[in-house]
This record gives structure tokens, sequence and C-alpha cells, in this order.
């Protein structure tokens, strides 16, 4: 997809995760799947079916619930998740998104979770050359391990989106004026 567009939809996301929280809701489960971009423009973030409440009560011990290669440090670890861990989830989808690949693999789910709680990313840069710097930034702040380090809300993370898409706009003009 278009730079432009990539930015859109993730920033468009990004505000419907920052609604549904400030309303008490966490997604859990934040992936292409779950994110509709329709033919009106529109971006639809769907499948809240495992969502959690805020103030309800936590997940049985042991079960896991959301896709395991989107999940944050924080849900693989079963520990207390809050819109911070949607915002990993996002990060890895807008990884996804500019490189083609997901940002965490391995040929088992152990693997695969053991990448995600204590291996960083590969940088986007070394799969498509082309992703640019203060994508990298945005993405390896929506990444990190701890969520204290994370962008501490999807508003945030959407403002930046927005804040570098007019930049890219404002250049743009810029080179053709």
């Amino acid at each position: 997809l278009p730079l432009k567009k990539v930015l859109y939809i993730i920033a468009e996301t990004a505000e419907a995760l920052d609604y549904a929280h400030s309303q008490g809701v966490i997604h859990r489960d934040i992936k292409p799947g779950n994110i509709m971009y329709l033919e009106s423009g529109k971006v639809k973030v769907t499948d809240f079916g495992i969502a959690k409440a805020v103030s309800s009560s936590q997940t049985k011990s042991g079960i896991i619930l959301g896709t395991p290669n989107y999940m944050s440090p924080e849900q693989i670890n079963g520990k207390d998740i809050d819109g911070r861990s949607d915002i990993f989830s996002l990060g890895a989808v807008f990884f996804q998104l500019l490189t083609g690949q997901l940002p965490f693999g391995g040929k088992t789910l152990t693997e695969l979770f053991y990448q995600i709680t204590q291996v960083k990313h590969v940088s986007p840069r070394e799969i498509n050359p082309r992703v640019i710097k203060p994508c990298v930034q945005l993405i390896d702040k929506a990444l990190m391990k701890n969520p204290e380090q994370r962008f501490q809300t999807a508003k945030d993370f959407a403002k930046y989106l927005r804040l570098l898409s007019d930049k890219i706009d404002q250049l743009k003009a810029k080179a053709q004026s």
C-alpha cells in the first residue's frame, strides 16, 4: 500500500481504539483481519469478540486469547493489560503493512513468544529500505516491550501518525512548487 494510505489506516484504527479504550474496552486481537478498509475510505475495527472490559475480572490463568503474532508481551506473560497492549498489536500491523512481514516470528509458539517478549524486532528498513525513518521511530515506540515506554494512549499514536502524514503533504507541496 502507498505510505499515505498506511498512515491513514493505522491512524484511523488508533483513533477507533482510543474510543474503545475511553469506554473501558480493550480489543485484545488487533490484526489485519480485524481492520476493514471500506470502499468509502472509512476504516472499521471489527471482531470485538474477545474484547475485555477493563473493570471485568481477569482471564482464567493459563488461557491465552488473541492472535499470537500480534500479541503484546504482557498478554503473553498473563499480566494485566490495558490499551497499550492494543497499541503494541497495532504497531505490529503497521510494521507488516510497511514490510510485508511480521515483526516477530518463530518455528514454534514458544519461539514466537520468546521473540515477542525478549527480542527487539528487526528494523523495518532491513526488510524494506524505502521505509522512512519517522515510521521506524513510530514502530519502535509502539513495539516497546515495556508498556510504560510505548505511546500511552492510542490517541497519542494517532496524533504522531497524522503529523507525519501532514509533513509528507507539506514536503510534496514544497517540492512541486
